[in-house]
């Protein structure tokens, strides 16, 4: 493993540098670099690294969400806390029905596999959208009307919404006894739940903090392994509730900066570090777990799912804004920012196969193919377009 962990960041970094050079998002370089030497490409990856995959990018989303708490001005989220929640679910639900639906005329589904295939679809990758944000937010674009908090906010929620919905029709298609309305009624609770115990982990590592002379680099350590535990926690708990683990983690890095600034500075700074180290995994693991021969099986029907998707969830962001102070352009920047898609479709892509779902392979294909085209689009969308629409300040 530790040969694969050297050939990641020796190629990764290149691979970041070089896409950054001719103004591409450094992200897609190491996605495409993860397919290349990935187990569907040269397989220069060793099995045992990819079968921590999932842990070692969960720790990498873990870092860039603190990194975004840290980031999040107190003034800026009450500006646009009420959107951001309708953002965290609208552009989802909508997208995710106009899928389910398609798909029966499309694919020939029923509305159960409709609905698998539409909510897997439908979640956003904060892995993208996150760090772009806080680049944003570093440069002060877009941060007098609050944009970069807004669409992060959003983002980190989307994900609890879609893949509660996701499980929702997994169950209907087992034949599980599953009561859709339910399963809405208790995304309100998750949310808040992983909000209580963000706030609950960050007053618990101020105390700490004012009590003990500690150096930042162990605090930066103490703050990251009682985030992993508390979504590690989620997972223990998953069968009888949801938490929504990743906004509390991002709660927790707000919660520090808010109550002691100096020490939420200096880790921020300390976050920013981790995370060029932490970015690389991310985005090379998430590329490894892309099948490229299976995302062309999908063919021309999953394109147009996946652009019939991003029309209904292009709407839902517009909903979602109405009654805002935001002029046009800055309404189809978010609408573009909302565009990404990767983490949750590696994740959970082939789960309906694994589960014996009829149409599981198509589902695969078509989640495979929506990170193929929406990662890509939705970064440099972002950094084509911000400096365009955004006003940008002092």
């Amino acid at each position: 493993m530790a040969g694969s962990l050297a050939i990641i960041l020796l190629l990764g970094i290149p691979a970041n540098r070089f896409f950054e050079k001719i103004r591409i998002p450094g992200l897609l370089g190491m996605l495409i670099l993860g397919i290349i030497i990935g187990p569907y490409g040269l397989n220069w990856i060793r099995p045992e690294m990819i079968n921590v995959s999932s842990d070692l990018r969960k720790i990498a989303l873990i870092i860039i969400l603190l990194r975004a708490g840290f980031g999040i001005n107190k003034n800026d989220l009450k500006k646009v806390g009420t959107t951001a929640i309708k953002m965290s679910f609208i552009p989802g639900l909508i997208e995710g029905l106009f899928i389910a639906f398609a798909s029966i005329k499309v694919l020939k589904f029923s509305f159960i596999e409709g609905g698998i295939l539409g909510f897997v679809l439908a979640a956003v990758s904060p892995a993208v959208v996150v760090p772009s944000m806080l680049n944003l937010n570093k440069n002060n674009i877009g941060t007098n009307k609050g944009i970069p908090t807004l669409i992060m906010a959003g983002a980190s929620i989307d994900d609890v919404f879609a893949i509660t919905i996701f499980s929702a029709f997994l169950g209907l298609y087992s034949g599980t006894h599953i009561n859709i309305g339910m399963q809405l009624l208790g995304i309100p609770v998750s949310i808040l739940l992983g909000i209580a115990g963000g706030i609950t982990i960050g007053y618990i590592l101020i105390r700490i903090f004012n009590k003990y002379h500690i150096r930042d680099t162990k605090k930066v350590l103490l703050v990251l392994g009682l985030s992993i535990l508390f979504t590690e926690l989620e997972n223990l708990l998953k069968s009888k509730i949801e938490i929504a683990s990743l906004l509390g983690v991002m709660t927790i890095g707000f919660i520090i900066f808010e109550k002691i600034p100096k020490v939420g500075k200096r880790l921020a700074m300390k976050f920013d570090k981790i995370w060029v180290f932490a970015e690389i995994f991310l985005f090379v693991l998430v590329g490894a777990q892309v099948n490229i021969l299976v995302a062309f099986n999908s063919g021309i029907k999953g394109v147009i799912l996946i652009l019939i998707g991003l029309i209904g969830r292009s709407i839902g962001v517009m909903i979602s804004l109405l009654g805002t102070d935001l002029n046009w352009k800055e309404r189809l920047f978010c609408i573009i920012s909302y565009i990404p898609k990767a983490t949750v479709q590696a994740a959970i892509g082939g789960v309906p196969l694994s589960l014996g779902v009829e149409s599981g392979d198509v589902i695969l294909a078509i989640a495979v193919l929506s990170i193929l085209i929406t990662a890509p689009l939705g970064a440099i969308g972002i950094r084509s377009f911000s400096k365009r629409f955004l006003t940008v300040g002092n």
